[in-house]
């Protein structure tokens, strides 16, 4: 059976960390709200999954993923219960949880760059937080992406087992969601963007070693892979980015 991923139809968003983990290891999925509504799919499927009045486990938001009769909610809560199943997760428990954990620390990182353009509420226009976005985003420019980058740049150098993965040494879903992360922010902030790679070589090598990956390489340059647009988390406005220091 295949699995159903329930995201918004037209962005990436967050669903895009789930999509790039189904689409590396081959598994047949579905794309509920991009299906025909004639087929039981489509926005309206996923929207009386969520306003359910019957169903025990009901989740709060996209994206969830549903095996069976199982419902998973949450970007890393699914990645940590399909890790396993598509051969992207480390062997042993223990360090499953680490990669958890890093994929939690993306999380984090996820929510910074999504509140550089709505610092001030989620539910107001960009247009009506100009002023607040230009302060947050210059503070996450110079303070958080260093901070966070640091962290996973470190990461890699102290893998014992190779510097192209965040943990172990065969690719985990972890490793997706970095090479995601990367082109996100290459596409919000190109400027500040440009000298990435020499600040941050081992993130930058793992990002291109994603990007070789056959089955991730096909996804990309299909029309599968929705484009960035300023509906998602990783959105370009002009006067939020600012030159590479």
């Amino acid at each position: 059976m295949a699995y159903e991923l329930y995201y918004w139809d037209g962005l990436q968003g967050r669903g895009e960390f789930v999509r790039l983990a189904l689409e590396d290891a081959g598994a047949e999925y579905i794309d509920v709200a991009r299906e025909a509504k004639k087929d039981g799919y489509g926005t309206d499927a996923m929207m009386k999954l969520m306003n359910s009045k019957t169903e025990p486990h009901i989740p709060f938001a996209p994206p969830f993923l549903k095996d069976g009769e199982l419902i998973v909610p949450h970007v890393a809560n699914i990645l940590l219960y399909l890790g396993p199943k598509l051969n992207l997760a480390p062997k042993d428990e223990g360090s499953r949880y680490v990669a958890h954990g890093l994929q939690l620390t993306i999380t984090d990182f996820v929510a910074e760059v999504h509140d550089t353009h709505h610092p001030l509420a989620t539910d107001l226009y960009f247009e009506d937080q100009k002023d607040a976005a230009r302060i947050r985003a210059q503070n996450f420019l110079d303070k958080r992406v260093p901070k966070f980058f640091g962290y996973f740049e470190r990461v890699l150098k102290q893998n014992p087992h190779g510097d192209t993965q965040m943990i172990g040494d065969t690719i985990t879903y972890v490793d997706l969601s970095m090479f995601q992360l990367v082109e996100g922010l290459h596409y919000a902030f190109p400027r500040a963007m440009k000298t990435f790679a020499k600040h941050y070589p081992r993130v930058a090598a793992l990002h291109d070693a994603v990007l070789a990956r056959p089955n991730i390489g096909a996804y990309v340059d299909s029309e599968r892979r929705i484009p960035f647009n300023e509906s998602g988390i990783f959105r370009h406005y002009p006067e939020l980015d600012q030159d590479a220091k």
